[in-house]
């Protein structure tokens, strides 16, 4: 679906303010909110847009540690990739996977509410995924920048 100007000023304010009633995001994108809720429809049947959703703040939940975890898996396994995600899905502190192309296979992205805690879900479930041949563990320090938005 191609869009236009006026969708990409709908999707900025969208961007900007999710939570804002319809009627004010319409006013900022110069559209009528009928015109905003029509084209908003557009681009969720095309796909342009998914979801818009809240978001969980885990640190606020008692979560204090972040870790992404770089797995390369044994790849004389046909079924390595497969069986290692099914058995990180399990996982409840896993927030993120994500298979890539190179040297790492996989990555997960894990929450602990301290390192006590961090070092028990190590040693009881990532240790125990099937066909690990080797692991990085990279310690979340900072956020310097998070960005949702798409640049329109």
């Amino acid at each position: 679906m191609p869009i236009d100007d006026t969708d990409r000023r709908i999707l900025r304010q969208l961007q900007a303010d999710p939570e804002e009633s319809v009627v004010i995001l319409a006013a900022r994108a110069g559209v009528t909110g009928a015109t905003f809720a029509r084209r908003v429809e557009k681009m969720r049947e095309a796909g342009v847009i998914r979801a818009i959703h809240d978001q969980v703040n885990w640190q606020a939940l008692g979560y204090a540690v972040e870790v992404s975890l770089r797995f390369t898996l044994d790849k004389t396994e046909p079924r390595a990739f497969d069986e290692f995600i099914a058995a990180a899905r399990e996982v409840p502190e896993v927030i993120s996977i994500g298979t890539f192309l190179g040297q790492v296979d996989v990555r997960l992205l894990i929450i602990a509410r301290d390192m006590p805690d961090y070092q028990r879900l190590y040693r009881d479930h990532i240790l125990t995924l099937p066909h690990i041949s080797d692991i990085e563990a990279l310690m979340h320090v900072a956020q310097v920048k998070e960005r949702q938005e798409v640049p329109l």
